[in-house]
């Protein structure tokens, strides 16, 4: 019961991160779209001269939160070592995009000018996905500390196949 913490505390945010990834995915390739047909009048749009930068990286960080998401929940299913490794570097990587768009967030409305519901929806997206994202990340490396919040580095009952291990008389397959 005591593996189980750091499962349901990264599910329910999993699932939560997965769903504003989704949205911002939609969101910024619309913004996006109308940037690139010089529709920056629309009244749902508007912007300024980081939103161009800021859109590229809104939708490399939810394509990029979006396929994190999709291997930690195969992790949360296995909830092992072997996963945990696939699902913790794509979730740090997708944490550093979405840091950058962050950021450009943070630029884009300290330039100010008028934008669009869509676009401040984006932003506000963004600004909110990198503490989550931020948040899954810690969730998902808790095992480091105690095996009680997740598999750790060095979880001794996923100790490998059994190939090489001593006393057991063999050092592979046979064919």
């Amino acid at each position: 019961m005591a593996r189980a913490v750091g499962r349901s505390l990264a599910g329910p945010l999993l699932f939560l991160n997965l769903l504003m990834y989704l949205i911002v995915l939609g969101f910024a390739s619309w913004c996006l779209n109308r940037f690139i047909n010089g529709q920056t009048n629309h009244p749902s749009f508007g912007g300024n001269g980081a939103t161009m930068f800021f859109l590229t990286f809104a939708i490399l960080a939810s394509v990029l939160g979006i396929i994190s998401k999709l291997l930690g929940a195969n992790h949360l299913r296995a909830w092992r070592n072997d996963s945990l490794a696939a699902a913790g570097s794509s979730a740090v990587i997708a944490w550093a995009v979405t840091a950058l768009a962050f950021g450009l967030a943070c630029k884009e409305i300290n330039i100010g000018g008028w934008r669009g519901w869509r676009l401040r929806v984006v932003e506000g997206f963004i600004i909110v996905l990198g503490f989550t994202q931020l948040l899954y990340v810690l969730l998902l490396h808790a095992g480091m500390f105690s095996s009680a919040y997740g598999p750790g580095y060095t979880d001794p009952e996923y100790a490998g196949t059994g190939v090489g291990e001593k006393g057991t008389g063999y050092t592979g397959a046979r064919v």
